[in-house]
């Protein structure tokens, strides 16, 4: 395994991870009384728009995934639709699997629903990204061995880490605390920012420790 595609992905990483602490840091000096906390709504779309336009830009600059074959214009704006399609249909399955699991249906719908959107930033638009829309593919990343590149390799831990994050970032909200950030849903997204984090700084360091028994074959 390349050192340099390793040391490609480390970098891209640490990118996406500087993307998140710049969405926390940067708009105080432009939006008055900004914060994480305070202005909870602002900052998850915010820290969404930011880590989705880096990851673009970086696909679009390493193309990781890159596919030999020649495509038309007419077959780009097709993936580029679609994607988008998959990318609205992630937000709402996400919305509703919050919702079964103790969300509230109508108070703070919008919350829930831009929670939702950070959910599908940091696991489905990775996919799309990676893999386009193609269900086939995902099922095969997120299968076990089912990785054909580190670029798929860190697709699954990013992911994995993310969702865990938000899960793990409930458990304090039904305690009697009383603190800010136990308001919904600022725990979970809090949980699942840390998660992304974690598991873009695990995934190369995993892979490196790894890289003499991983061994990608194409499929």
């Amino acid at each position: 395994m390349r050192e340099a595609e390793i040391r490609r992905l480390l970098a891209a990483n640490l990118l996406c991870a500087l993307s998140v602490v710049l969405a926390a840091v940067l708009p105080a000096f432009f939006l008055d009384g900004f914060s994480v906390l305070g202005t909870h709504r602002t900052w998850l779309c915010v820290c969404s728009v930011c880590v989705a336009t880096l990851n673009i830009i970086l696909h679009l600059a390493l193309k990781p995934n890159q596919s030999p074959k020649r495509r038309s214009f007419a077959h780009k704006i097709s993936r580029f639709l679609k994607c988008c399609i998959y990318f609205f249909m992630s937000c709402i399955l996400f919305h509703a699997i919050i919702v079964l699991y103790g969300a509230p249906l109508i108070e703070l719908v919008t919350e829930t629903f831009l929670f939702a959107v950070l959910l599908s930033t940091f696991t489905t638009l990775q996919c799309l990204c990676l893999l386009g829309p193609n269900t086939q593919a995902w099922i095969r990343v997120f299968s076990k061995n089912g990785a054909m590149s580190i670029w798929e390799s860190s697709l699954q831990i990013t992911s994995i880490c993310s969702i865990l994050g938000a899960w793990f970032g409930a458990f304090p909200i039904p305690l009697d605390w009383d603190r800010p950030w136990q308001v919904w849903p600022i725990s979970c997204s809090l949980g699942a920012t840390f998660g992304y984090m974690a598991g873009l700084i695990i995934a190369p360091l995993w892979i490196h420790w790894n890289r003499k028994q991983l061994t990608y074959k194409s499929r």
